[in-house]
């Protein structure tokens, strides 16, 4: 769907997006393109922690596919390999641990006060599962939890601080918005291209958010297509992803008014560059 959408933008009356730029996704014939599957099992990864490398930017993506899928060349593979400590080290900074049991365990505290700790935002979740019941489940680096545990062994025991107990009285739980910002910031340091940024910006916001703030359907249309796709581990059956996708969007007026400033902020570098360059769109 989203290949036939970059395609439509091509073709939009008054949107020009240069061919070249379309062309280039696939690669110059001196280049050696990989796709995921085939990267992962070069470097020894399972598919979960090659994506998570990816998401981290540990393994950097390069030229994508016509498609839109990633490709990886072989000279970051060979990148990848040549750090030190690989492949055990790279294993180690991209496991994950899921749910409060797991990852109290890693932290060396009970659960309560685990789920404690991530809902008042003292641990940032890496990423989401939805199980069988349609609840939440959320994953955590094993390798922040031991650096988190080692920095601040005073949260580990005694009370929580009168803040904490503020945000336990109001019911607050901040990790789906810590996830958020987390997410967004590591999509924004994967990509240069100011449209491409601002559709990262776009994506946490509900559509009539976006309307409010880009006028301009054409400009909407170039966001869509440059959309991010939902994050590994994201549900396919309906009714969990309709649980996930409420993960995936600003809740509070709040930090829906500070996405709405980013993108307003990111739109003015796209349109500058546009201007610059005599095109509309990404370039």
């Amino acid at each position: 769907m989203k290949s036939d959408v970059r395609a439509a933008v091509l073709d939009v009356p008054g949107l020009t997006v240069p061919r070249a730029r379309a062309e280039v996704s696939a690669g110059t014939p001196q280049e050696q393109l990989l796709g995921a599957v085939q990267a992962a099992r070069e470097l020894g990864l399972k598919r979960g922690e090659f994506a998570r490398a990816v998401q981290l930017g540990l393994v950097r993506a390069g030229p994508r596919a016509p498609s839109g899928a990633a490709r990886f060349t072989r000279g970051e593979l060979d990148r990848v390999r040549a750090a030190e400590g690989f492949p055990q080290a790279l294993r180690e900074r991209v496991e994950t641990v899921a749910g409060a049991d797991a990852a109290a365990e890693v932290l060396g505290v009970g659960p309560s006060r685990l789920t404690r700790l991530a809902r008042c935002g003292h641990l940032t979740p890496i990423g989401y599962r939805i199980n069988r019941y349609r609840a939440v489940v959320w994953l955590y680096l094993a390798a922040e939890l031991r650096e988190f545990a080692a920095r601040e062994a005073a949260m580990l025991t005694g009370i929580a601080s009168p803040a904490d107990r503020e945000l336990i009285a109001a019911k607050t739980d901040l990790r789906p918005r810590a996830w958020r910002g987390r997410h967004v910031g590591l999509l924004l340091r994967r990509t240069a291209d100011p449209w491409e940024r601002a559709a990262v910006v776009a994506s946490v916001l509900q559509d009539e958010e976006v309307r409010a703030v880009v006028p301009d359907p054409a400009e909407r249309i170039v966001l869509a297509a440059l959309a991010p796709p939902p994050p590994y581990g994201h549900p396919q059956l309906p009714a969990a992803a309709a649980v996930a996708s409420r993960l995936l969007r600003a809740q509070e007026p709040d930090e829906i008014h500070w996405y709405r400033t980013s993108l307003d902020f990111a739109l003015t570098g796209a349109r500058g560059q546009s201007k610059s360059t005599g095109e509309r769109g990404p370039t």
